[in-house]
């Protein structure tokens, strides 16, 4: 069983990785796409499709294992989606409840999704990076991995709902199995589980007990490859082909095609938050082979 596993292998798999500074050269500060659109097409490309700019730099045979056609929206959906992820008076996005147990979770009925993944892994800067279009949600990030110790609920208006759980490995809480286990097996809202990876490292032993819990309780999820501009060109390429390949072989319910997102230069969040209004149906996108 997957959920044992991650009862006996949680503890101690991971240290605290050594981290640096990083400061983007272009778009470190805007988060208006009105803004991307008005970059040159390469820069523009690397900002949106991060993956299919980096895809030119493989061999055209090897180009179609990436599956990247599958959701590929047109620019205008991606505004509409961002539109979906500004608040306004009328639309409003919030912090709405913390809870260590699903009885203790908001009752919704609006459709839901969440991120999991290791300590470090960047769901909460994630999570901070798609609502930056709403500055005054309060989405806490520390330096110290382990930091979230709840499973905690943002509401985007009265569309859906997204929430942060605990990340696991290094410092996770005691009680993590049994909350995310019972959450995963039993929240009838959720439609989809976002499972982060580092795109420095790649996929980790607790990741991989993570697909097996995913795949055992027959969830829909998808691997999101984070901080993308650590890695240089050639190291995230080589990562990236290899996490499709586990996908392609390993898995049944991941959805085939990855995204990767750096919220320190917003590279793929757009992306990422038009998939999202996607699959909570909230945006049907005209240019998907995906429904």
């Amino acid at each position: 069983m997957a959920a044992l596993r991650f009862r006996r292998g949680i503890g101690g798999l991971f240290k605290v990785p050594a981290t640096r500074q990083h400061r983007s050269r272009a778009y470190n500060e805007s988060q208006d796409f009105a803004e991307v659109l008005r970059q040159p097409k390469g820069q523009r490309t690397k900002l949106v499709f991060p993956l299919q700019e980096l895809e030119r730099h493989l061999a055209p045979d090897a180009r179609p294992s990436l599956h990247l056609k599958l959701f590929e929206p047109s620019l205008e959906d991606i505004a509409r989606a961002d539109d979906l992820f500004t608040a306004t008076d009328r639309h409003r996005i919030e912090y709405l409840s913390s809870a260590v147990r699903l009885e203790h979770a908001p009752d919704l009925l609006r459709p839901e999704v969440c991120f999991i993944g290791r300590s470090n892994v960047g769901k909460s800067s994630l999570i901070k990076a798609l609502f930056s279009l709403a500055p005054e949600v309060e989405v806490r990030v520390s330096k110290t991995p382990g930091h979230t110790k709840k499973m905690n609920f943002f509401k985007v208006g009265k569309y859906f709902t997204m929430v942060d759980m605990p990340g696991y490995g290094y410092r996770a809480p005691e009680d993590f199995v049994d909350m995310v286990e019972t959450y995963l097996k039993e929240r009838r809202n959720l439609m989809r589980t976002f499972l982060l990876v580092d795109s420095a490292v790649g996929i980790q032993k607790t990741d991989n007990i993570a697909v097996e819990m995913c795949e055992e309780f027959a969830l829909p999820y998808v691997i999101v490859l984070t901080k993308i501009d650590k890695s240089s060109k050639g190291r995230l390429l080589k990562q990236v082909l290899q996490i499709q390949k586990f996908v392609d072989t390993q898995t049944q319910g991941c959805f085939p095609q990855l995204f990767a997102v750096s919220a320190v230069t917003y590279s793929g969040i757009h992306l990422l938050r038009c998939f999202i209004a996607h699959i909570t149906g909230n945006l049907k996108a005209n240019d998907s082979q995906f429904s």
